[in-house]
Protein backbone atom coordinates (compact mmCIF):
# COMPACT_ATOMS: atom_id res chain seq x y z
CA UNK A 1 0.00 0.00 0.00
CA UNK A 2 1.50 3.63 -0.90
CA UNK A 3 2.11 6.18 1.79
CA UNK A 4 -0.85 8.46 0.75
CA UNK A 5 -3.10 5.22 1.16
CA UNK A 6 -1.97 4.36 4.96
CA UNK A 7 -2.78 8.27 5.49
CA UNK A 8 -6.07 8.61 3.83
CA UNK A 9 -7.07 5.63 6.21
CA UNK A 10 -5.57 6.87 9.50
CA UNK A 11 -7.16 9.59 8.99
CA UNK A 12 -10.67 7.91 7.99
CA UNK A 13 -10.22 5.74 11.06
CA UNK A 14 -9.47 8.85 13.38
CA UNK A 15 -11.64 11.73 11.93
CA UNK A 16 -14.86 9.18 12.11
CA UNK A 17 -14.89 9.91 15.78
CA UNK A 18 -15.73 13.62 16.88
CA UNK A 19 -14.88 13.74 20.16
CA UNK A 20 -11.32 13.50 21.77
CA UNK A 21 -11.71 10.65 24.01
CA UNK A 22 -13.47 8.44 21.34
CA UNK A 23 -9.46 9.69 19.19
CA UNK A 24 -7.68 8.61 22.60
CA UNK A 25 -9.06 5.12 22.81
CA UNK A 26 -8.52 5.07 19.15
CA UNK A 27 -5.02 5.71 20.10
CA UNK A 28 -4.34 3.37 22.74
CA UNK A 29 -5.85 0.65 20.55
CA UNK A 30 -3.18 1.34 17.74
CA UNK A 31 -0.76 0.87 20.60
CA UNK A 32 -1.99 -2.17 21.35
CA UNK A 33 -1.80 -3.93 18.08
CA UNK A 34 1.72 -3.21 17.49
CA UNK A 35 3.81 -6.27 18.08
CA UNK A 36 6.39 -4.59 20.78
CA UNK A 37 9.78 -5.54 20.71
CA UNK A 38 11.83 -8.15 22.58
CA UNK A 39 13.75 -7.25 26.20
CA UNK A 40 16.94 -7.90 23.68
CA UNK A 41 15.82 -5.14 21.51
CA UNK A 42 15.20 -2.59 24.22
CA UNK A 43 18.30 -1.61 23.78
CA UNK A 44 20.16 2.19 24.72
CA UNK A 45 21.12 2.47 21.21
CA UNK A 46 17.62 2.14 20.05
CA UNK A 47 16.19 4.30 22.62
CA UNK A 48 14.73 7.66 21.81
CA UNK A 49 16.27 10.21 23.69
CA UNK A 50 13.90 13.21 24.44
CA UNK A 51 10.86 11.12 25.53
CA UNK A 52 9.43 11.42 29.38
CA UNK A 53 8.28 7.90 28.90
CA UNK A 54 11.18 5.21 27.15
CA UNK A 55 10.63 4.42 23.76
CA UNK A 56 12.35 2.22 21.53
CA UNK A 57 12.29 2.70 17.39
CA UNK A 58 14.63 -0.32 15.96
CA UNK A 59 15.23 0.11 11.85
CA UNK A 60 15.43 -2.72 9.71
CA UNK A 61 16.88 -2.04 6.09
CA UNK A 62 15.97 -4.57 3.33
CA UNK A 63 15.81 -4.70 0.03
CA UNK A 64 15.77 -1.10 -0.14
CA UNK A 65 12.68 -0.53 2.27
CA UNK A 66 13.16 0.69 6.12
CA UNK A 67 10.59 -1.50 8.34
CA UNK A 68 10.59 0.13 11.91
CA UNK A 69 9.95 -1.81 14.68
CA UNK A 70 8.74 -0.30 18.04
CA UNK A 71 7.94 -0.44 21.72
CA UNK A 72 7.06 2.17 24.55
CA UNK A 73 6.55 1.81 28.40
CA UNK A 74 3.64 4.02 28.18
CA UNK A 75 0.42 3.14 26.86
CA UNK A 76 -0.51 6.53 24.71
CA UNK A 77 3.26 6.78 23.83
CA UNK A 78 2.86 3.59 21.93
CA UNK A 79 0.03 4.47 20.16
CA UNK A 80 1.65 7.29 19.14
CA UNK A 81 4.71 5.83 17.93
CA UNK A 82 2.56 2.94 16.83
CA UNK A 83 0.82 5.27 14.44
CA UNK A 84 4.50 6.23 13.15
CA UNK A 85 4.89 2.81 12.20
CA UNK A 86 1.63 2.53 9.86
CA UNK A 87 3.10 5.39 7.75
CA UNK A 88 6.42 5.02 7.78
CA UNK A 89 7.31 1.37 7.73
CA UNK A 90 7.57 -0.50 4.74
CA UNK A 91 8.70 2.72 2.76
CA UNK A 92 11.68 3.78 0.51
CA UNK A 93 13.91 5.93 2.69
CA UNK A 94 13.37 8.62 -0.13
CA UNK A 95 9.21 8.60 0.39
CA UNK A 96 9.78 9.13 4.39
CA UNK A 97 12.06 11.73 4.14
CA UNK A 98 10.12 13.65 1.97
CA UNK A 99 6.89 12.97 3.85
CA UNK A 100 6.29 15.27 7.14
CA UNK A 101 4.36 14.08 9.76
CA UNK A 102 1.17 16.70 8.81
CA UNK A 103 -1.26 13.35 9.22
CA UNK A 104 -0.69 13.86 13.21
CA UNK A 105 -2.35 17.58 12.73
CA UNK A 106 -4.83 16.05 10.66
CA UNK A 107 -6.10 13.38 13.23
CA UNK A 108 -6.13 15.65 15.39
CA UNK A 109 -3.46 14.39 17.99
CA UNK A 110 -1.03 16.86 18.12
CA UNK A 111 -3.71 19.80 19.61
CA UNK A 112 -4.45 17.66 22.15
CA UNK A 113 -0.79 16.49 23.82
CA UNK A 114 1.08 17.69 26.81
CA UNK A 115 4.21 19.93 25.60
CA UNK A 116 6.34 16.65 27.06
CA UNK A 117 4.44 14.31 24.88
CA UNK A 118 4.62 17.01 21.88
CA UNK A 119 8.07 16.91 22.46
CA UNK A 120 8.64 13.28 22.45
CA UNK A 121 6.71 12.84 19.38
CA UNK A 122 9.21 15.95 17.57
CA UNK A 123 12.07 13.36 19.04
CA UNK A 124 10.54 10.07 17.36
CA UNK A 125 9.78 11.57 14.25
CA UNK A 126 13.30 13.29 13.89
CA UNK A 127 14.50 9.64 14.98
CA UNK A 128 12.71 8.11 11.65
CA UNK A 129 13.49 10.85 9.73
CA UNK A 130 17.41 10.44 10.65
CA UNK A 131 17.02 6.70 10.00
CA UNK A 132 15.56 7.43 6.91
CA UNK A 133 18.45 9.74 5.89
CA UNK A 134 21.08 7.46 7.19
CA UNK A 135 19.22 4.65 4.65
CA UNK A 136 18.59 6.80 1.71
CA UNK A 137 22.97 7.43 1.60
CA UNK A 138 23.20 3.72 1.45
CA UNK A 139 20.78 3.11 -0.85
CA UNK A 140 22.80 5.88 -3.20
CA UNK A 141 25.69 3.69 -2.39
CA UNK A 142 24.01 0.56 -3.89
CA UNK A 143 23.47 -0.89 -0.58
CA UNK A 144 20.20 -2.22 -0.24
CA UNK A 145 20.12 -4.07 3.47
CA UNK A 146 22.40 -2.86 5.82
CA UNK A 147 21.99 -3.74 9.63
CA UNK A 148 22.86 -1.58 12.53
Amino acid sequence: MKMDEKIAQLITRFTKHDEWEDRYRELIQTGKNIEGLKDSDKDEKFRIKGCQSQVWLKPEYKDGVIFFHADSDAVLVKGIIGILLEVYSGEEPENIMGRPPQFLKDIGITEHLSMNRTNGLASMVKQIQMYATAFNALKQKGVLSADL
